[in-house]
């Protein structure tokens, strides 16, 4: 089963990051996604190590952005692609077969190349644009509908970008499963709680690749 609420760890330094992956393990978060865009080569694995030490400890799941390599070398739970241009076929051969691959779409042509590809879940994005994505189409609650509605698929497909618990109600209206945030946890850890509750707290299924 997959979380509905996923943690994006954030933070200005691999200290910080660490931090706030401890405080929202303490707080009840059940899946960390953790991005080593921002740490250098040298640094990343020591990072998931140190992520996987923590998560494992309040048996929280711990998903890798993108490097589906380290996510084997610390046994995360699995990798999360955030481009389309990434080899699923490749990284399917090299994961465990219990590792599970999620990715992000933003329209509903990449959602239907993530199904084909039998992703285990998708999360679409942004429901708002950050100022860091002025180029990238804002979704919305109307993407989230029209997309939900036209792939007709039993893949767990979450929300991301922006998104604070007030949002919630209506989000969980448009047919999305649950939800990854970042800043609005990051701000506030306790607000994991909420977000919990508004989203029942429940597990969505899990569609796992079969070999």
């Amino acid at each position: 089963m997959i979380p509905k609420l996923h943690y994006i760890a954030e933070g200005n330094s691999s200290e910080e990051i660490i931090e706030n992956i401890q405080k929202a393990c303490s707080s009840g978060i059940e899946l960390v996604r953790l991005s080593l865009e921002n740490v250098f080569k040298s640094k990343s694995l020591a990072l998931a190590k140190k992520a996987r030490e923590i998560t494992s400890y309040f048996q929280t799941r711990l998903i890798i952005e993108d490097n589906y390599k380290i996510a084997k070398d610390v046994k995360a739970d699995g990798v999360h692609f955030t481009k389309l241009n990434a080899d699923f076929t490749k990284a399917r051969i090299h994961l465990y077969n219990w590792q599970i691959i999620g990715a992000t779409a933003n329209t509903l042509q990449e959602s239907e190349i993530l199904v084909d590809n039998n992703i285990d879940y998708i999360t679409l994005s942004p429901f708002r644009n950050s100022k860091l994505d002025q180029d990238i189409k804002t979704l919305g609650l109307n993407g989230f509908s029209l997309i939900t509605e036209a792939l007709k698929t039993e893949t767990p497909i979450l929300g991301e970008g922006e998104i604070t618990v007030e949002d919630i109600p209506s989000i969980l209206k448009t047919g999305i499963s649950g939800v990854a945030i970042s800043e609005a946890i990051s701000a506030n850890f306790d607000s994991i709680k909420e977000f919990h509750q508004l989203l029942k707290a429940s597990s969505i299924d899990e569609k796992r690749h079969t070999f």
